[in-house]
């Protein structure tokens, strides 16, 4: 049961982050360009995601800390499908594109938000009590 709420509120995360992707591209990406725009989305995407956790961690009902963190890896599994999936195959990045957010040398910052997606249901559920 745990892991299927954490699929529902991962699903709200995806559509939060998509919304925000797009706003990114309309209202950012035009001023300090696109590259520098997904790096700068990936502070306040990290700061969205953790809100919605705070919001939502006690209907997970999670009883542990790694069952929080157990969520927290589904959430990075299903997140790496679907940036690589719907990056590719529905907007038609290139492979080159995709691996451009991931690569820190480079100044991807994507794997940081990662981090943060992993561990943000350990850390809203540490912030509400409810482990």
């Amino acid at each position: 049961m745990v892991a299927l709420r954490g699929i529902v509120i991962w699903v709200i995360l995806i559509f939060a982050e998509m919304l925000h992707g797009m706003a990114r591209a309309a209202f950012l990406a035009p001023y300090v360009g696109d590259f520098r725009a997904r790096q700068i989305a990936v502070l306040t995407g990290s700061i969205i995601i953790l809100a919605i956790t705070l919001v939502c961690v006690r209907w997970i009902r999670a009883s542990s800390a790694s069952e929080l963190l157990s969520v927290g890896v589904l959430w990075l599994g299903l997140t790496l499908a679907f940036e690589i999936l719907f990056g590719r195959f529905v907007l038609g990045y290139s492979w080159e594109r995709i691996a451009s957010d991931y690569n820190l040398l480079d100044g991807g910052l994507l794997p940081v938000g990662l981090v943060v997606l992993t561990l943000s249901p350990l850390i809203a559920g540490e912030l509400r009590g409810v482990i």
